[in-house]
């Protein structure tokens, strides 16, 4: 039987007038109330110039898409390296705003003069960084792969835009990344670095949101849950215990546009996204929703995945999580890496991208101590405060030998 949602009674003691059933909604899964912008101070940021979105065809990219296209900006330019997800946006987002300027711009962050000629082309005063490798167990299989994405990808946008005198650049990063137990998790780290790094230097602002699991996202949960339901089960979860945080596609994209607006430069932003939630429960209420029962639809437990956690951390054991003028978005502060020291290491790192695997995770394992290649805690206090590279994780600065340029990196002394 197809199931549909009708207006609680609140809703029609309102006088909500629209009594009229509704198909199930992603956002019925999340358990609380969806967080809203302040749609008023985003205008500033985007009406009437130039904005670029990297990754612009994924799930999060797209979605920032079509929340841009609202703020009419000058133009928007569409940068991705996949030809076809690009030719499908473009269509679609004409088909919203055919008034305004979108430039599909196929492009791959890692190749720094084709990102320089399309700085230079289009000018963009805002760009959002989505583009980035995301899947745990495919990136512990080719962590090299995910190094080149994340980190030097990154690396590459992050000075080209510095280059272009972009205004604001806002870079997309995981909860993975914080005490990082996955190539992936590291390596979106290693990008938060570099982006703060770099904030100490420039006059462009440079930010980053954290996000957690976004819900209906390519290669996400629920999609994976509502195709499994539909052939009939049984629906896959790795541990009967696991939790995460989760957000919706408008969500996700929502935070990234207010973060352009709250950062002065070096802050990671973290959206409120309510208590953890069980992925049994998530599949249980998935289940319930499309019309089923536990009995007709088995859940089976296939245990945790390569480089998979038990539980995710929104925050490092030396941040401290600041509000903002937004009640629903918080900042985890923290002192910022200095940045000769960082390149350094990268250096040594770009050397081994393309060596054996094992080569590649034991040098992550230098530059970042935090980084534990397997670890699942079972309950959140039972993870470690393990100090980060650079001091910047509760514990002493760490900066490999080779690398410090005999300079003594400790709390308190300025980056060189």
């Amino acid at each position: 039987m197809k199931v549909q949602v009708v207006p609680g009674l609140n809703s029609l003691l309102e006088g909500a007038f629209n009594i009229a059933p509704r198909d199930v909604d992603i956002q019925d899964l999340l358990c609380r109330e969806p967080v809203q912008i302040d749609c008023r101070s985003i205008v500033g940021l985007l009406r009437g110039r130039v904005v670029l979105v990297t990754g612009a065809a994924g799930s999060i990219g797209s979605e920032l898409c079509r929340q841009v296209l609202a703020f009419q900006p000058a133009r928007l330019v569409l940068l991705d390296h996949s030809e076809n997800g690009l030719f499908f946006l473009e269509r679609e987002l004409g088909a919203l705003a055919p008034t305004l300027e979108v430039i599909p711009s196929i492009a791959s962050i890692t190749d720094g003069p084709r990102l320089r000629d399309v700085f230079a082309r289009y000018r963009p005063s805002a760009v959002f960084h989505a583009a980035a490798h995301k899947h745990v167990p495919m990136m512990e299989k080719h962590p090299g792969e995910a190094i080149k994405n994340n980190v030097f990808g990154t690396r590459t946008l992050v000075d080209e835009a510095i280059r272009a005198g972009v205004d604001v650049f806002v870079m997309i990063s995981t909860d993975k990344a914080v005490n990082p137990t996955s190539v992936m998790g590291a390596s979106k780290r290693l990008a938060e670095m570099y982006v703060q790094a770099n904030s100490m230097r420039s006059s462009t602002r440079l930010i980053t949101v954290r996000f957690g699991n976004v819900l209906g996202s390519n290669g996400s949960v629920v999609p994976v849950f509502k195709e499994q339901i539909r052939t009939g089960g049984p629906v896959t979860v790795t541990h009967p215990e696991i939790t995460r945080y989760f957000m919706t596609i408008p969500e996700a994209a929502q935070l990234v546009l207010q973060a352009g607006v709250l950062g002065a430069g070096g802050e990671i932003f973290v959206l409120d996204m309510g208590e953890p939630v069980k992925v049994v429960d998530l599949a249980r209420d998935l289940i319930r929703l499309s019309g089923l029962t536990e009995e007709e639809v088995k859940i089976t437990f296939t245990g945790l995945r390569p480089g998979e956690k038990l539980f995710e951390e929104l925050y490092d054991a030396g941040e401290v999580r600041l509000p903002t003028p937004h009640p629903r978005i918080f900042m985890a502060q923290h002192r910022p890496c200095p940045l000769n020291p960082l390149r350094a290491l990268l250096r040594r790192l770009a050397a081994l991208i393309d060596g054996p695997a094992d080569e590649v995770v034991d040098t992550l394992r230098v530059i970042l101590p935090e980084y534990a290649p397997g670890s699942a805690a079972s309950t959140p206090d039972a993870s470690p405060a393990r100090g980060g590279a650079f001091g910047d994780g509760g514990g002493p600065s760490h900066v490999p030998e080779a690398y410090s340029s005999g300079r003594e990196l400790v709390p308190g002394l300025s980056s060189p």
